[in-house]
């Protein structure tokens, strides 16, 4: 489950990270057609559970407002000084996109399809590059720490199926809207 930030988002990441990705060739860096903000990661999920899953998605829908985010600073994971992953983070309604991200992991638990990584916590984040080998990404995090993107709503979640290849590549399997703004 995600948010897709829009594309005047994209385009603003985009630019800022383009100059610096010559300089970091030991990075995969992501096709911005695979930013988005991970709500919750499911893995495999059976045509069953999906069935159920899909009216838990519309319920966490219903119970959230639209979101005012930002894509803003940057990060990595397991940390820069030994990343497999360099991520932008967010600003804005950070409570909202928690509860969200909250109210969705608790209804995949109730269609059967709990998230295997929901003892990490939940990140606010936007994956840009990964790497196989632990790289040390210290000065591209310092590089990105005061990138600020303009605001933006988040008006919906989607399901969204990863399809695996060379370039994996991402399928909307279903979409559910946020209730209007508080």
């Amino acid at each position: 489950m995600a948010i897709a930030p829009p594309a005047a988002a994209l385009d603003e990441i985009e630019a800022a990270t383009v100059p610096l990705r010559t300089d970091w060739p030991q990075l995969r860096w992501t096709h911005r057609s695979a930013w988005h903000v991970t709500l919750a990661f499911l893995g495999q999920v059976d045509e069953q559970v999906a069935a159920r899953l899909s009216s838990q998605l519309e319920g966490a829908a219903h119970c959230s407002h639209a979101l005012a985010l930002s894509v803003t600073g940057a990060g990595a994971f397991p940390d820069p000084a030994r990343a497999h992953v360099l991520w932008t983070g967010l600003g804005g309604d950070l409570p909202g996109l928690r509860a969200l991200a909250a109210s969705v992991a608790a209804g995949s638990r109730r269609a059967g399809a709990p998230p295997p990584d929901e003892r990490r916590g939940f990140t606010a984040h936007l994956t840009l590059a990964r790497c196989r080998a632990p790289a040390d990404v210290r000065s591209l995090v310092d590089a990105l720490a005061g990138y600020s993107g303009t605001p933006w709503t988040a008006t919906e979640i989607h399901l969204i199926r990863s399809l695996l290849g060379t370039r994996p590549r991402y399928e909307v399997m279903g979409t559910w809207p946020l209730r209007g703004l508080p």
